[in-house]
């Protein structure tokens, strides 16, 4: 078998039990394309050494007939999830030389299932980007180009690398992590699939918090098949994690089926957005006429609370972001500044933390600190958290109406070039206006690739599912996915 890199998780497994590859003939293979991809920045910490030893540990199981789902599958891993006596900076400077003790538990239970770690994933500083252009490893690049344009384009973010990395055949599929969209907006720009899972379904223990009650771990992949397969690895019960749900996890892949006849698919009037490019709009109405052509039924439904959601997020993550990064002082491990003499403690936390973090982390840290500080905490922290509420509210009495999910655009637009939108913090927040409502109510929400816009970029489309009902979420994205019919690929130029 030849480009071995370029299979999805399903494919590779079904070769791996038949006897007609090995994991460390597939680990080579992605070794090899990461070793000529260094043009993407997708690969920021490599493990080779790793990677080939666990895949011939992998290979023993798979001889041994003790094979899960993933065993064998050489994947990337974002660098927001800590992995032991491998560096873990979370794209921060602050972070530097930070080598943990312990596995995350996600990534515990793919290396558990077997997978193999072929390295870290570029992202955006403690995931606060929409672009992976805040990372102290430098931008990460998307493969796809606006047809001759040589132009650099955004993979998105905060989970650039992962979608740059897939997206290449660099790996055969990734971690991300998603709190506004970052699993969903650069699957959507890169042509590939990325679900997050209901809140609390994915442990989020030894992940790097940004906002707790937003963050949510979950597969980047090929195709929905795959996402279902590492879906159900990455999932389990984590008594260390508090939000960890006490749930079963299903056999997902089992669940596609392909048919949703009967389902009703809501689409909310809330989602057409003035100024809204037309090619995003069709592919909408593409998408509902794919959907209906599956036996599926059509529903228009309201979420008023929508126009709120934006403003909201960007009150509730900075202020949970300024409460998780207080840790990072420069004293237990990670970057310490040089001090002068003189300096005290106080002076050691502020020249840490200045040079530690980068732009945009202080600019959320700040606009956090702002909205719980005494006086405002009412006005702007509080107030977001009560809109949230109304929020999720929306989505409770649209599912009592017996919507079996809700479709809509995954982002505003294709991807946009590195540095044409970074000088415009509000711009780039508008990236997540699709995506952010499914992390306000803690729902499960999935990114399909669909179409190609007229420069020859991928399009992507959402759909959001019940509270728990992944299997059935991924049921009606694999009937979409089936009749959207995306097989496009990036012309290979790095």
């Amino acid at each position: 078998m030849t480009d071995l890199n370029k299979l999805g998780l399903a494919e590779a497994r079904d070769a791996l039990r038949a006897g007609d590859v090995t994991s460390v003939e597939l680990t080579e293979a992605c070794l090899t394309a990461i070793d000529g991809a260094g043009a993407l920045n997708a690969f920021v910490h490599h493990t080779p050494e790793i990677a080939t030893a666990q895949a011939k540990a992998a290979d023993a199981r798979i001889k041994a007939g003790d094979a899960p789902a993933m065993c064998g599958l050489p994947i990337g891993i974002k660098d927001l999830f800590c992995t032991k006596g491998v560096p873990s900076q979370a794209g921060s400077r602050i972070l530097e030389g930070f080598l943990p003790e312990y596995e995350s538990t996600v990534s515990g239970n793919l290396l558990e299932a077997g997978a193999v770690m072929l390295g870290k994933l570029n992202m955006d500083e403690f995931a606060m980007g929409s672009s992976n252009e805040t990372s102290v490893y430098g931008n990460a690049v998307n493969p796809w180009r606006r047809g001759n344009d040589e132009t650099p384009l955004t993979p998105g973010g905060s989970s650039g690398g992962s979608a740059s990395a897939v997206a290449a055949d660099l790996c055969l599929a990734a971690t991300g992590t998603d709190t506004g969209g970052s699993i969903r907006q650069p699957a959507a720009l890169t042509g590939i699939t990325g679900i997050k899972p209901t809140y609390g379904r994915c442990s989020r223990w030894g992940i790097v918090a940004f906002a707790s009650s937003l963050d949510q771990a979950g597969p980047m992949t090929k195709s929905v098949r795959d996402a279902a397969i590492m879906l159900e690895a990455m999932c389990s019960h984590d008594p260390k994690d508090s939000t960890s749900a006490d749930l079963p996890v299903p056999n997902f892949e089992a669940m596609l089926t392909g048919d949703i006849s009967g389902k009703k698919i809501g689409i909310p009037a809330e989602y057409r957005m003035e100024g809204m490019p037309d090619e995003i709009e069709t592919l909408w109405s593409q998408g509902r006429e794919m959907l209906a052509d599956a036996g599926a039924k059509i529903v228009d439904i309201s979420l008023p609370q929508t126009k709120y959601a934006l403003p909201a997020y960007n009150e509730i993550a900075p202020a949970e972001a300024s409460s998780n990064l207080a840790r990072y002082d420069g004293v237990r491990y990670g970057h310490r500044a040089r001090l002068d003499q003189g300096d005290g403690i106080t002076e050691m936390y502020e020249k840490t933390r200045a040079e530690g973090f980068g732009d945009e982390v202080k600019r959320r840290v700040m606009i956090g600190t702002y909205v719980l500080s005494a006086g405002f905490y009412d006005a702007y922290y509080n107030r977001a958290r009560k809109v949230r509420t109304l929020i999720k509210k929306d989505f409770e009495d649209v599912f009592a109406q017996g919507i079996d999910a809700i479709l809509t655009p995954a982002t505003p637009s294709a991807a946009f070039g590195l540095g044409e939108a970074s000088d415009d913090p509000v711009q780039m927040y508008l990236n997540d206006v699709f995506t952010v409502t499914v992390n306000m109510a803690g729902l499960p929400g999935i990114a399909v690739p669909a179409g190609l816009d007229a420069q020859g970029l991928p399009l992507g489309l959402q759909l959001i599912g019940r509270p728990w009902e992944e299997g059935d979420l991924l049921n009606t994205a694999y009937a979409l996915e089936a009749r959207a019919g995306f097989v496009a690929k990036p012309a290979k130029w790095w």
